[in-house]
């Protein structure tokens, strides 16, 4: 899906109680139930990135938030406790193929790229294309003007190490991006 032929004619900006910025990007009665799940997670990881915030603290003032009871919880859940315990063994993975370092990384993209490799590596019912689409749209709609740019080349780079198998397979029959 395009950012063009998603966006609302005349739609504003809805603000969030965490201080991101939605560009409405998306029609929110297009999103999907996991897709809403990742939104959430990602004001989550955001607050944890940026505030340093406590999880429980942070899912419970999530849960909260209107248009949750719409999210996938136990995904928006995996997302939320598996990035924050995994985040060391995330960055690890993500390091190699940054151009700087992590404290220049908007914390927006870097919550996006955790969520990208968190569903690469546990989410194996969710095929590696629609990972990669979905952490872009997240970059388009909440991130800076490129960021879904950089978060597209890290983990399109890292999708052949984490879903080998799916990749040659698109790679072979012609739909994978490169």
């Amino acid at each position: 899906m395009t950012e063009d032929n998603n966006k609302t004619a005349g739609a504003k900006p809805r603000q969030a109680r965490t201080g991101l910025t939605s560009t409405g990007a998306r029609k929110a009665s297009a999103k999907s139930n996991r897709s809403r799940a990742r939104e959430f997670a990602l004001q989550a990881l955001y607050q944890h990135l940026v505030g340093r915030n406590d999880a429980a603290a942070i899912d419970q003032f999530t849960r909260d938030l209107a248009g949750f009871h719409k999210a996938d919880a136990a995904h928006y859940d995996a997302l939320l406790h598996g990035a924050i315990e995994g985040a060391e063994q995330l960055d690890a993975l993500i390091r190699p193929l940054l151009d700087r370092k992590f404290e220049e990384i908007s914390p927006i993209e870097h919550a996006v790229m955790w969520i990208g490799v968190y569903e690469f590596q546990h989410c194996l019912d969710v095929p590696w294309r629609v990972v990669l689409n979905e952490c872009i749209e997240l970059a388009k709609e909440f991130g800076g003007t490129d960021g879904h740019k950089y978060v597209n080349a890290v983990l399109n780079g890292l999708a052949p190490q984490l879903r080998a198998a799916e990749v040659e397979a698109d790679r072979t029959s012609g739909k994978a991006r490169t």
